[in-house]
């Protein structure tokens, strides 16, 4: 604890400046681990998709040759009719009765011809369909192959990244017990409230780090001299001056290059 009051403001710029490139290196893998499983995801889905199309096909197929079998029963019966209406014709008593068991006779003649054009309009449905489940399938068959290599990619880089990840949250830790809780606050809540997570940024161009906002000579003297913490008057973020940022970018890259 005494180590931290003894620190110069300097030091304890340089230790706020480190620790705004180990978290916004955390952010960085963050963020493409957060765009990484999207097309793992869109593949799986795409795949659970074809599965869905294939089983509804397939449930298509089965109610296609149910009605084939309702046709198939349809002509068992009408030809039963048939040959139970030519057996009464041989036992009319007149002419009446035997054209009544005619127009019975081709009645049913005319329900078994159109059940047979019925059956063979299903065959053809059955065909198509199949040919769709075959086509599907080798859709299919090629996503999952395309799923399995991605999914294989993900895992790794997910291992690599995490394994990153957990070596740089320890290391935050670390270059944040070296700064006092009253700047680590500050540093949190500025962090917190700007969009990229930027709270301390370097002097660029006579700007504040990421803004348009031009700072004053004198101030930007100020800045270079390294004597207080100065906060840039439009986003509230800490800076720091070039120089020093580009040896503790230079610093850090080595300590990331480990990692």
């Amino acid at each position: 604890m005494a180590n931290k009051k003894e620190s110069t403001v300097e030091e304890k710029l340089r230790a706020l400046y480190d620790l705004q490139l180990i978290d916004s290196r955390v952010d960085e893998i963050r963020n493409v681990r957060g765009e990484l499983p999207l097309e793992v995801q869109d593949l799986e889905d795409e795949v659970l998709g074809l599965k869905t199309r294939i089983d509804k096909l397939k449930t298509d197929v089965e109610t296609v040759n149910f009605e084939i079998s309702a046709k198939k029963n349809l002509i068992d019966e009408s030809k039963a009719l048939i040959k139970k209406y030519s057996e009464q014709q041989k036992n009319v008593r007149n002419s009446r009765e035997f054209n009544s068991l005619t127009k019975e006779v081709e009645f049913q003649e005319l329900e078994i011809q159109l059940a047979e054009k019925n059956i063979k309009e299903f065959k053809a449905q059955i065909e198509q369909k199949k040919e769709v489940i075959s086509q599907t399938k080798e859709k299919l068959s090629e996503r999952e192959g395309h799923l399995k290599h991605k999914k294989g990619e993900l895992d790794a880089i997910l291992a690599e990244t995490e394994k990153e990840e957990k070596a740089l949250l320890k290391k935050s830790e670390e270059y944040e017990d070296q700064i006092e809780e009253r700047l680590i606050k500050a540093y949190k809540r500025i962090r917190h409230n700007v969009k990229n997570g930027l709270a301390v940024v370097p002097v660029e161009r006579g700007a504040s780090g990421g803004s348009f906002f031009t700072i004053p000579p004198q101030v930007q003297v100020e800045i270079a001299s390294r004597k207080k913490i100065i906060t840039d008057e439009h986003s509230g973020r800490i800076l720091v001056d070039p120089l020093l940022a580009e040896e503790e970018q230079d610093k850090m890259e080595k300590l990331f290059s480990k990692l």
